[in-house]
């Protein structure tokens, strides 16, 4: 794609969501290009931007460290959606005193959005009068600035979530409509790039395959490739995918760290050898991952932990393959959430990011999320035994152990729970509905009753979650029939005490514990 063909800006200023702008308008079927606020008028100038949108962010626009976004944007005759903070940054440069950091005027979670009566707006075309949408701000913006009209609210009018200048076609929202819990059904982002900014559509899912393989074969060079397959969706997929195109130069190998699922071996051999991969199996580092991991409780150290054992099986492996590349099945949510992409804030350490082994790195997927993976899956063959596999973390069942060291007693405990779980929610005909089910266990004993006895031991947390881009997550609210069998079947283990669910949504918690 050429640079010069891109017709909206996005300026990241920090926001976790920011690459799910770019998703959402790449859904919509418009390329969009994501830019720092130091890059804004040398971007303008060469590229000449039907649109601009302001990210939201996770600084105070008061703050000396907040981004600096160049003010003669909101004089380019140019139309800007602001997001957040970007609604926020609109608002104080036109009145300092317009933004406010009170408990009020937080909010994090869902928002019901109300919009006036009186007042149209082009980017609430087709939306009904309240919708429910997604917030995650700790300022917000007390009044609009004297040229701007309010065209939404929360809080029965209290809370301003909507402004707009139509003589200058700048917007402002406050709450996140590129997110998926936003029921907009991507309508207030659509209309500002179509009914505001006149775009046309320039993109299509057949590109994607092809820019992976282009992208691929361009890093690659004369070099020779491994891969790491877990047996998820990403590596998978993209194992197939590049499998035809690269041929012998490239070398797939699984690694069995013993905190794998119940048979998860077996699965992702029969997996690549319907889709064409020709896999290597490693299980002779299990006890090294499972004495490494075990010696803190830490989440972080954890991962550190992991990643440490993670490099050297690469290392081996691209020796033996005399590698050059080593390809990742990395995800923009991966990197978003290492704080490796664009200015957002660090969530958690990866273990396929910014790894130091000496091979190059190439990430084909770092700007797609999981559901246009998955819809990448279909195209090969894989519906069966991936697009229908829930996500599951690199580290494993090792990230499902929280707040006592690893070992294989615990991690045989995680494990069978999870097929206990499992097949229990395909016996309610809900295991498809949700996206992810994380199944852990709590180091903190309590003292229950089993056989008229004292016990003591351990709990397990059954999580839930449906989502598409893993970005923001919701829970999944089981029945009590379901949850009751869950809990009978999961306390007959001896070592289980008692069980409990957890269905808070991301942001605050992230779909993991740790």
């Amino acid at each position: 794609m050429d640079k010069k063909e891109w017709q909206i800006l996005i300026i990241d200023l920090g926001s976790q969501y920011t690459e799910i702008i770019r998703r959402s308008l790449r859904y919509l079927g418009v390329h969009s290009v994501v830019i720092s606020a130091e890059n804004t008028l040398e971007y303008i100038n060469d590229f000449k931007p039907k649109g601009i949108i302001l990210s939201g962010g996770s600084a105070s626009v008061y703050e000396p460290e907040a981004p600096q976004i160049p003010s003669e944007i909101l004089n380019s005759g140019i139309p800007i959606l602001g997001i957040c903070f970007g609604m926020q940054w609109i608002a104080y440069m036109s009145d300092k005193d317009s933004v406010h950091r009170v408990q009020s005027g937080k909010s994090y979670g869902p928002v019901e959005i109300n919009f006036s009566n009186k007042i149209t707006s082009p980017l609430i075309n087709e939306l009904e009068n309240t919708i429910k949408a997604w917030a995650s701000h700790g300022d917000s913006v007390k009044k609009a600035p004297n040229d701007f009209e309010v065209f939404a609210t929360s809080e029965n009018g209290q809370v301003i979530e909507g402004m707009q200048n139509l003589d200058k076609n700048i917007f402002g929202v406050q709450f996140h409509p590129e997110v998926e819990q936003t029921e907009d059904n991507n309508k207030i982002l659509a209309n500002f790039i179509f009914n505001v900014c006149e775009v046309v559509k320039d993109y299509s899912k057949k590109e994607i395959v092809d820019e992976i393989r282009t992208k691929t074969l361009k890093e690659l060079g004369d070099g020779v490739a491994i891969i790491g397959v877990s047996g998820g969706v990403d590596s998978t997929t993209l194992a197939a995918i590049l499998a035809p195109t690269l041929g012998d130069r490239i070398k797939a190998f699984m690694i069995d760290t013993g905190g794998m699922r119940e048979g998860e071996i077996q699965k992702v051999q029969n997996m690549c050898q319907k889709a064409g991969i020709d896999i290597l199996i490693i299980d002779k580092y299990v006890d090294k991952f499972i004495n490494e991991v075990g010696q803190t409780i830490d989440a972080e150290e954890k991962r550190a932990k992991f990643r440490k054992v993670y490099g050297e099986v690469f290392k081996e492996v691209a020796k033996e393959y005399n590698a050059t590349h080593m390809i990742q099945g990395t995800l923009a949510t991966d990197l978003i959430e290492s704080g490796s992409k664009g200015n957002s804030a660090m969530i958690k350490t990866h273990h396929n990011v910014n790894l130091d082994l000496g091979l190059k790195e190439i990430m084909p997927l770092e700007d797609f999320f999981k559901f246009e993976v998955r819809d990448l899956a279909f195209e090969f063959g894989l519906e069966e035994l991936v697009v229908k596999r829930q996500p599951f973390p690199g580290p494993g069942l090792f990230l499902r152990i929280v707040g006592v060291p690893v070992n294989k007693e615990l991690l045989e405990i995680v494990r069978e729970a999870d097929v206990e779980v499992s097949k229990i929610l395909e016996k309610y005909s809900v295991y498809e509905k949700i996206s992810q089910v994380v199944v852990a266990l709590l180091g903190v004993k309590t003292v229950g009753v089993k056989g008229d006895g004292r016990v003591y031991e351990y709990s397990i947390v059954v999580r839930p979650v449906e989502t598409t881009d893993f970005m923001t997550v919701k829970g999944f609210y089981l029945r009590e029939e379901i949850c009751q069998e869950i809990i009978a079947v999961l306390t007959r283990h001896p070592k289980i005490a008692r069980v409990f669910f957890d269905f808070t949504p991301k942001p605050p918690a992230t779909t993991e514990f740790e």
